[in-house]
C-alpha cells in the first residue's frame, strides 16, 4: 500500500508566525512546530504561506551547509587533516569515498531541499495577486527554483550523476521510480532552460531572521553565470555575471572590487616588521547589506550549538573551547607554498617600485592574505599548552556563499575561456573600467562581432575609479584582484600577461590556458577555506580533458617533495575521474 507522506514534506515547509520573530538558540525556525503551510491539500493560494515556505526550505538548506563547503574544500589542495581530524572527514580528504555511512554522504539531505522546492514550484498559484495587483507569489516562486538548481548543481558535483526530479515526491512508491540520472553538464543545460525566464524577479522581503533577508537569497543570475560555466557557455556565463554586477545596486550604478586589501604601507622601511595594514579581514566580519559590502548571500543558521543543523565548521576549521582548541583542518603546505611564491610589488609616494625581499620570515613573504586571515596562537587550555588556530573566514555560524570576489574570478574565467584573456587579466592586474579595456583590450579584438561584445560590458570610468598617478586616493573604489594581498600590481614587472614562446602556433590557446592557471591561482588566494577549490581544479580538468591537471594539484597538497607520500595515501587513482566522487548508495528518499 501506498503511503501518503504530505507530512514529511509538510515538517520542511513549517513555521509559525511566532517563529519568524525568534531570535534565540531556535533562531527563526520552530522544528517542533506541525503547522502545515498548505491551506487545500493542493495549492499554496495564501499570502503568508510565501513566508512559510521560503522559511522551510532554508531550514532543509541548513543541513547541506556545511557540506557544500567541506566537499568543495577537503578534496582539494588547499587544507590538510592533522591528527585531530574526524575518520569521516579523512576518508573525504584521502578520497575512501565509498562509505555510505560516512556522515558527509547523505545525499537525501538534498533531495529533501530539492523536494521542497519542486512542491512550492508546482503548487505555487503564480497568477495570483495583492490588491496593488502585484503577483504574490512569483518572488519566491524563482527563489524556489535558484534554490533548488543550486542545490542540484552541489549535488552533482558531489556525486558525478545523480537522480534528476522536478515533480514533488508526494507517494512512497514515488521513490521507486526510475528517474533519469544526469551528469554535470546536461543538469546545467536543464536548469539553464528553467532560470532564465526568472532572472529578472526580484528577491523577496520580509522581517524576523536573525540576518538581513537579501542575504538569504542566492541571486539567480550569478547562479546561471555558475551553470553556464560548467555548461561550456562562456559568453552567456560572462554576461550573467556582469548582468548581476551592472544590476547589483540597481541601474546606472556600480559594484565595484573595491580597495580592500592586506598591504605594506607604502613607505615602508622595514619588511621584517610584520605591521602590514589589513584591510582584508573585515571582509569577513561583517554580515551586513550595503551596496559596496563583499558579502552576497548566506544559509543562515542556528546560533546556538545544541540546535538542529548548527554549523559545525568553525569547530572544524578553527580551535575554540567546544573541540578543546583542537582545530581538525588546517592551510597546507601547497597554499602556503603559493603564497609565498607571489612577489609583493609595492609603489611608494616617491613614485619608486619596491619589491618586497623574498627573504622575509614566516608569514612576510608574498602574497599577505592567507597570513591576514590565519592567525597561529599558543593557548593554555586545561592547563595545558596548545598550538591553536583562527580562520577569519568562520567568525560566523552562518555558512556563507557567494561574494564580490567570487564573481568578478568567475567572470574572469569565463571572459577567458570565451577568447578574451587580456579582458581576463586586467581584472586581476589593474581592475577593470572602460578606459583600461578601451587601451588594452580591444585593440586585440580580431573581428568587430569580437569589439561588440567586448564592448557590452560597461564599466564608466566615473564610476568604477582604478588607481593611477592622477587619481586621487580617496576617489579610488577598485583594484586589480591580485592587489588584495600582493600590493601594486599594475608596476609588478613579475606579473604579467604572458607571451607566447617561438614555436606556438596557436598564441590565443596560449595565452588563455597561461591566464587561466593565473586565474586558478588567484582563486586559491583569496578563495582559500571557502569550498570553491576542488570544484575549480575539476571545471579545468574537465574543459582541459586532462584529469592528470587535478591529479596532480592534489598529489602536491604537502609541496612537490612529498608527492610521493600523497600518492601512497590516496587509494584510488585521480586520473580516474570517477575516483573523484562519493559512492551513490541507496534512494533518493526521505
Amino acid at each position: 500500500m501506498k503511503t501518503n507522506i504530505f507530512r514529511i514534506i509538510g515538517l520542511g515547509m513549517v513555521a509559525t508566525a511566532s517563529a519568524l520573530s525568534i531570535t534565540g538558540c531556535q533562531d527563526f525556525f520552530e522544528p517542533e512546530s506541525n503547522h502545515i503551510i498548505f491551506a487545500d491539500g493542493d495549492h499554496l493560494n495564501n499570502p503568508t504561506d510565501t513566508v512559510y515556505s521560503m522559511v522551510g526550505i532554508l531550514q532543509k538548506l541548513q543541513a547541506i551547509a556545511d557540506r557544500s563547503v567541506l566537499l568543495g574544500e577537503v578534496r582539494g589542495d588547499l587544507v590538510d587533516v592533522n591528527e585531530y581530524t574526524s575518520a569521516d572527514l579523512r576518508d573525504i580528504a584521502l578520497f575512501e569515498l565509498d562509505d555510505s555511512a560516512n556522515v558527509y554522504n547523505q545525499p537525501r539531505d538534498y533531495y529533501a531541499v530539492i523536494n521542497n522546492c519542486n512542491y512550492y514550484i508546482t503548487r505555487a498559484d503564480t497568477a495570483l495577486k495583492n490588491n496593488r495587483n502585484e503577483t504574490i507569489f512569483m518572488r519566491e516562486y524563482a527563489a524556489a527554483k535558484t534554490y533548488r538548481a543550486w542545490t542540484y548543481l552541489q549535488l552533482v558535483l558531489a556525486y558525478g550523476k545523480v537522480p534528476f526530479v522536478t515533480e514533488p515526491i508526494l507517494l512512497s512508491g514515488d521513490l521507486e521510480r526510475d528517474y533519469p540520472k544526469l551528469e554535470v553538464k546536461d543538469i546545467c543545460e536543464r536548469l539553464i532552460a528553467d532560470l532564465t525566464p526568472v532572472a529578472d524577479e526580484n528577491i523577496p522581503l520580509f522581517n524576523g531572521l536573525t540576518v538581513d533577508s537579501r542575504l538569504a537569497y542566492i541571486p539567480t543570475k550569478i547562479l546561471l553565470g555558475d551553470l553556464c560555466l560548467w555548461a561550456g557557455r562562456y559568453r552567456e556565463a560572462a554576461q550573467w555575471y556582469y548582468r548581476y554586477i551592472s544590476t547589483r545596486n540597481g541601474e546606472q550604478s556600480a559594484y565595484t572590487v573595491g580597495t580592500g586589501c592586506a598591504a605594506w604601507a607604502r613607505d615602508e622601511k622595514d619588511y621584517r616588521n610584520r605591521g602590514w595594514n589589513n584591510s582584508y579581514t573585515t571582509f569577513f566580519l561583517s554580515e551586513s547589506y550595503g551596496t559596496d559590502i563583499e558579502l552576497i548571500s548566506l544559509i543562515p543558521c542556528p546560533t546556538g550549538t545544541a540546535d538542529l543543523n548548527y554549523s559545525q565548521l568553525r569547530n572544524i576549521f578553527c580551535s575554540t573551547n567546544d573541540n578543546a582548541y583542537q582545530a581538525q583542518l588546517e592551510p597546507s603546505d601547497a597554499l602556503t607554498d603559493l603564497s609565498e611564491a607571489q612577489v609583493y610589488c609595492n609603489y611608494n609616494t616617491a613614485n619608486e617600485v619596491v619589491y618586497v625581499p623574498d627573504d622575509l620570515p614566516d608569514g612576510g613573504r608574498g602574497d599577505l592574505r592567507l597570513n591576514s586571515i590565519v592567525l597561529g596562537y599558543t593557548t593554555n587550555y586545561d592547563n595545558t599548552y596548545r598550538q591553536a588556530q583562527e580562520i577569519y573566514k568562520f567568525s560566523s555560524t552562518n555558512v556563507r556563499t557567494y561574494r564580490r570576489a567570487m564573481v568578478y574570478l568567475r567572470m574572469a574565467e569565463a571572459l577567458n575561456r570565451a577568447g578574451y584573456p587580456r579582458f581576463a587579466y586586467e581584472i586581476l592586474a589593474d581592475g577593470v573600467n572602460d578606459s583600461i579595456v578601451r587601451a588594452r583590450v580591444l585593440p586585440y579584438c580580431p573581428t568587430l562581432t569580437d569589439s561588440m561584445f567586448v564592448q557590452s560590458f560597461s564599466f564608466p570610468e566615473n564610476r568604477y575609479i582604478v588607481r593611477c598617478l592622477d587619481t586621487k586616493a580617496s576617489d579610488i573604489n577598485t583594484i586589480g584582484l591580485h592587489s588584495r594581498g600582493s600590493g601594486w600590481t599594475e608596476f609588478n614587472e613579475h606579473y604579467a600577461f604572458p607571451v607566447a614562446p617561438e614555436g606556438v602556433t596557436d598564441t590565443l590557446q596560449y595565452q588563455i590556458e597561461k591566464v587561466e592557471d593565473m586565474l586558478m591561482d588567484e582563486g586559491a588566494l583569496e578563495l582559500a577555506f571557502e569550498g570553491q577549490r576542488f570544484y575549480d581544479l575539476m571545471r579545468v580538468a574537465l574543459r582541459r580533458n586532462a584529469p592528470s591537471y587535478l591529479a596532480e594539484k592534489v598529489y602536491a597538497r604537502r609541496g612537490e617533495d612529498r608527492k610521493g607520500e600523497m600518492r601512497s595515501l590516496i587509494r584510488p587513482q585521480l586520473t580516474d575521474m570517477r575516483s573523484w566522487y562519493m559512492s551513490w548508495r541507496g534512494q533518493i528518499g526521505y
